[in-house]
């Protein structure tokens, strides 16, 4: 049995000759250290397009009968990485790649995942058929906006979760003594009560209420739980216009919070409005993870961008060798369901 064992590990520390790491024009640094971590140089490709903005791909190595891993975001501009995805999915396929896997740490049009109103899409279901259609074996995502997306697929959908990630990071770098864990949303209790699990502090819910034409507007209604004296450290997902973020900021401050927060996401999407609002000085900190590339240099101060590269290299090495992905999230309070 011991030798056993000691052979496999052998043979999955050795270098991995089958499997291909290309990536897009969203994230590439991402990718470039992914495959540095897997010791496999980056694939070679070429991006381009025509006079009338036509996306063009060409890969530039035989992939024949190869386990190709495809690291895009579909962050800003989304339609133009998401077309640019597809495409690639499109020429691996028409190649004779073997298996084809797409790494998209951000999932793009993930909060377009219900109706809300009458007469709405659900993109986040027409992006999950794009990708199938277009040829991919599977798809790994990071935090997608709700967990409900993984049942979108009808392809093997892998869902990692960065949380124990950002809590280690808040748990070496601030005093969590007078903290307390504040989730804006009611729907995302659950992810909340694991950072306050992992972090062992108090968890106050806030409930927003969205108004305008697409739902920008927050309005929160109820604090519950204590926050008088406290440390707000405030979870989302994904900030965008950062409407949600600076309206339970406020209201925290009007309930006695102390003017020192820490806002913690997954997928920092920024439009200029959250730029400015974000920079609000009761905002100390922010720490978010590098699925969107950072380029806010007037937060740079105060904000620690984390890399999923470790995490997403080794959950490509598991499924090469076939081996557990929930084994990556061992040390969660429960059970991820990846």
């Amino acid at each position: 049995m011991a030798k056993t064992a000691a052979v496999q590990h052998m043979r999955e520390n050795e270098a991995i000759p089958d499997i291909d790491i290309y990536c897009g024009t969203a994230t590439p640094e991402m990718a470039r250290i992914v495959a540095e971590r897997l010791g496999r140089p980056l694939g070679r490709r070429e991006v381009d397009h025509f006079a009338d903005g036509e996306c063009h791909v060409q890969i530039q190595e035989s992939v024949r009968g190869r386990d190709i891993y495809i690291v895009q975001s579909t962050c800003p501009p989304v339609n133009e990485h998401l077309m640019e995805l597809l495409v690639m999915i499109d020429a691996f396929r028409r190649a004779s790649a073997n298996r084809i896997t797409v790494i998209m740490p951000y999932y793009g049009y993930s909060r377009q995942e219900k109706k809300s109103t009458g007469r709405e899409p659900i993109t986040a279901k027409l992006v999950a058929n794009l990708l199938t259609i277009a040829g991919a074996n599977r798809v790994v995502a990071i935090d997608l906006h709700s967990p409900a997306i993984q049942g979108f697929f009808d392809i093997e959908m892998i869902h990692l979760t960065a949380i124990s990630l950002l809590a280690n990071h808040l748990r070496t770098h601030i005093d969590v003594h007078d903290a307390v864990l504040v989730t804006p949303d009611t729907g995302r209790v659950k992810v909340a009560e694991m950072y306050a699990n992992l972090l062992n502090v108090p968890l106050v819910v806030m409930h927003k209420r969205r108004s305008g034409e697409r739902g920008e507007g927050v309005e929160v209604g109820v604090v519950v739980g204590s926050v008088e004296g406290k440390h707000p450290i405030i979870v989302d997902d994904i900030i965008a216009t950062g409407n949600t973020i600076i309206t339970c900021a406020k209201t925290l401050l009007d309930a006695g919070a102390v003017p020192n927060m820490t806002v913690v996401l997954t997928h920092g999407v920024f439009s200029p409005a959250a730029e400015e609002r974000l920079a609000m000085p009761e905002i100390t900190q922010i720490v978010l993870t590098d699925t969107i590339p950072f380029h806010t240099p007037s937060l740079q101060q105060k904000t620690a961008v984390l890399s999923v590269a470790p995490l997403l290299s080794e959950a490509i090495l598991r499924l090469h060798h076939g081996r557990s992905i929930s084994e990556l999230f061992r040390n969660m309070p429960e059970e991820f369901p990846v």
